[in-house]
């Protein structure tokens, strides 16, 4: 065991959560050789196989289950730390990724964060915006905006707020569509909405929650997609007050006869949340939503 690297521990970890060299060898800041040969130092240190090595991936063995849960509590502690003598500098430093839906990403959050970031210059602030839900415990990211709470792990949730959708679509569509007046006339429109089989929560399933089946004519699973194609005159779509309610190109339809309410929940792991960098960040979050309640709300 003399030749034991500690710091190899950090790359077993991403290893085991990516299951791809190249994967972990992006979120490590190196090349995959570099991982490889690490990971070869580990092995031979433990005198045993973590990896089967597969040209789909690597999985672990019975031995890499052993040492994982070993290497999470010593990644825990070492975070503690950070946590801890991290609080004696006044500077936040390094980086937070924070995962969003990409309408709350695009839309809301990176519009704001270049204040956040002119008043932390040594903070490095990633935000991922994608159509997805991000894993904490693979450290995806260090904060995720999620649309539920989560039912398992060693997560801390908070609610950020409700928000309200509504149908909208423009006005040469509706200049050229047949009449549009109640609910019951909902079936002979052309709908745009989301991929089913694509869908990554069960809360973006609008189409089909509704007392009347609808079944989409257009979809993408990227909202961003479905908000050009709504703006273009394809036909009608779910959007969220905060994005469209603001958007002169689109009109509100049947305002008092459609609405949905879902919820943004913002999310971090247990062994992050005593982090400075991570705790500013999530601090600044919930500060711009609170202050823009209305906006979510569509009044």
């Amino acid at each position: 065991m003399a030749d034991f690297d500690w710091d190899a521990l950090k790359t077993f970890l991403a290893v085991a959560r990516t299951g791809r060299l190249t994967v972990a060898a992006q979120r490590l800041g190196t090349d995959h050789t570099t991982v490889s040969r690490r990971i070869a130092g580990l092995e031979g240190a433990l005198k045993a196989s973590l990896f089967h090595r597969a040209p789909t991936g690597y999985t672990l063995t019975a031995h890499g289950e052993r040492l994982l849960p070993i290497a999470e509590s010593m990644e825990t502690l070492s975070l503690s730390a950070q946590g801890e003598i991290g609080e004696a500098d006044l500077s936040l430093t390094g980086a937070v990724r924070i995962g969003a839906p990409e309408g709350f990403g695009s839309y809301f959050l990176a519009p704001r964060l270049g204040a956040f970031a002119e008043a932390h210059p040594q903070l490095k602030v990633e935000l991922v915006a994608i159509a997805g839900v991000f894993s904490l415990s693979k450290r995806e990211a260090d904060i995720a905006i999620h649309l539920s709470p989560p039912r398992e792990g060693r997560l801390v949730a908070r609610k950020l707020t409700d928000y309200r959708l509504g149908l909208y679509t423009s006005p040469a569509y509706l200049a050229a569509a047949p009449p549009l007046e109640r609910r019951a006339d909902l079936p002979a429109h052309r709908f745009i909405g989301y991929i089913e089989d694509l869908l990554q929560s069960p809360e973006l399933d609008y189409l089909r929650q509704g007392d009347i089946p609808i079944d989409a004519q257009i979809k993408s699973s990227n909202l961003i997609a479905q908000l050009g194609a709504a703006r273009a005159g394809a036909g009608l779509c779910v959007l969220p007050h905060f994005i469209a309610g603001t958007d002169e190109r689109l009109v509100h339809v049947l305002p008092d006869q459609v609405s949905l309410e879902r919820a943004f929940w913002l999310v971090i792991h247990a062994d992050l949340k005593g982090l400075a960098r991570v705790r500013e960040t999530a601090d600044f979050i919930v500060e711009q939503v609170a202050s823009q309640r209305r906006l979510f709300l569509g009044d």
